[in-house]
């Protein structure tokens, strides 16, 4: 269990450091990504960018 906690962890500082990158690329702004404000805080659910890095993670997975 340990192992998937380490992998989990490097995953979203992968993830957390190439954000900036991916907002260059237009990821984050792609129509069925819901931004929207309650209660004063801002909330953001990237759906289609999810599904879209989640098909080139299989296709890249399938190469390998």
């Amino acid at each position: 269990m340990i192992r998937w906690l380490i992998v989990i962890f490097f995953a979203l500082l992968l993830i957390s450091a190439f954000t900036p990158w991916f907002k260059k690329l237009g990821f984050g702004k792609l129509p069925g990504d819901l931004r929207f404000t309650l209660f004063g805080r801002e909330f953001f659910l990237p759906l289609t960018t999810t599904i879209i890095l989640s098909l080139v993670a299989s296709g890249v997975s399938k190469l390998i």
